[in-house]
């Protein structure tokens, strides 16, 4: 295969579009972690959008925060793992017309890479992005979860409606 079909090819926009949300999501990420403490928060538009800086040992929503930090930890990482193949065989078997849906699962596949990276750093991930109405707050994220959600949006909307815009 030579280069300008590599760069055409579905894996070659897998690895730009994955690497490219690794490095948006760990380059805010250290921008967070060091030019701010943990838990203080920056009002970007007042009683709507914070920059917040927290850990979540959990995942999404918190889910099993609660749990012994090594048993969580394990869990996560195997879990990512598991998810990673996930996605690349459904990326792989995603076929050549389907080019929206194959963006999605890249978009899936880079914001698992960024959150596994921090959860084998610090054993938690790093959040940031706080929205709120009033006393009624999203859960705070960040950029690998925003490409999760995309992706995961994109491929509901594969699954309800069977035909992606091209």
């Amino acid at each position: 295969m030579d280069v300008l079909n590599l760069l055409k090819s579905k894996y070659a926009m897998l690895i730009w579009i994955a690497g490219i949300i690794v490095v948006l999501d760990q380059a805010t990420k250290a921008l967070i972690t060091g030019g701010m403490p943990l838990y203080q928060s920056i009002p970007v538009i007042r009683g709507v959008f914070n920059i917040t800086y927290i850990h979540n040992p959990g995942g999404a929503f918190g889910f099993l925060a609660g749990q012994n930090p090594t048993v969580r930890s394990v869990v996560f990482i195997i879990a990512s793992f598991f998810a990673l193949g996930l996605i690349l065989y459904f990326f792989k078997n995603t076929p050549r017309t389907h080019r929206f849906l194959a963006v999605g699962f890249a978009l899936i596949f880079g914001g698992a890479i960024g959150n596994l990276i921090d959860r084998i750093r610090m054993g938690s991930v790093v959040d940031f992005l706080d929205f709120f109405i009033g006393e009624y707050h999203w859960p705070a994220f960040n950029v690998a979860d925003s490409a999760i959600s995309v992706g995961i949006a994109i491929f509901l909307y594969h699954l309800l409606l069977g035909k992606m815009p091209e």
